[in-house]
């Protein structure tokens, strides 16, 4: 039997140019997540969706709208709801996508940023020594969630903890454990896990580097928002959760 959490990417036969690798037959209500292979080029429709992208590896151009903007590695894409956009590769490229199944579009947002370069972008600190930078989110013109990179370092792992909100996330380097729901998955790079809200976890690094994610949850917020099982925040600078813990 599988992991209820966890699938892996080359497990996943790819439908065409493109692999489902978090669907809603797995149980991902709030968010899916894809893999696409682009050679040359290809033309996607967002459909009710908001819809982020993350470059695993490759370069090119994203034409939205009849503007193009250039992209290469680590550079994450947002797509809002009704727009078709064409992905233009001048080397071959390999792209993570995230759907918002049920944006929330009554979210106020700031000026829209479509491309953002990962190395542009600020680091915050979370629990453990782990580090993040936001990509996307409200402030940026991504209304339903935030999309991040996230850093966990080796050493010893963060205390068992859970989020409000629900989040997917591709495994981009590092190896490691998942430990969750009774399940203790190997993490490695193409690992892909749907972790529901208020779900306790604990990601152990078992290599010699951090492992790196990529992630998007929802509803908007911090990704150092994490509180252990009786509620307590496990980050000093947010606060417990005002819903009280979850049950062990």
């Amino acid at each position: 039997m599988g992991s209820r959490y966890v699938v892996y990417r080359d497990d996943v036969e790819p439908a065409g140019p493109s692999r489902p690798v978090l669907t809603e037959a797995f149980g991902c209500h709030y968010l899916t997540e894809t893999v696409h292979t682009i050679t040359t080029e290809a033309t996607f429709e967002s459909g009710e969706h908001e819809e982020l992208l993350f470059v695993l590896h490759g370069r090119g151009r994203l034409v939205l709208d009849g503007t193009a903007e250039e992209f290469g590695p680590e550079s994450g894409i947002y797509i809002g709801p009704g727009e078709s956009y064409r992905l233009e590769a001048t080397e071959a490229a390999e792209i993570v996508s995230v759907r918002i199944t049920d944006p929330d579009l009554a979210v106020e947002v700031g000026e829209r940023r479509t491309v953002s370069a990962l190395d542009d972008q600020q680091i915050g600190q979370a629990t453990a020594g782990r580090e993040y930078r936001i990509l996307a989110d409200p402030s940026t013109g991504f209304r339903s969630g935030t999309h991040f990179v996230g850093d966990v370092p080796t050493g010893e792992p963060a205390p068992l903890h859970y989020h409000r909100y629900n989040e997917v996330i591709y495994v981009l380097q590092g190896n490691g454990i998942l430990h969750i729901d009774g399940e203790r998955n190997p993490l490695y790079p193409g690992a892909c896990i749907h972790l529901p809200a208020r779900t306790l976890h604990q990601v152990e690094n078992t290599g010699d580097v951090p492992i790196r994610e990529v992630a998007v949850f929802v509803p908007a917020g911090s990704p150092a928002a994490a509180y252990l099982p009786d509620g307590t925040s496990a980050y000093p600078t947010e606060p417990d959760d005002p819903q009280g813990g979850v049950l062990r």
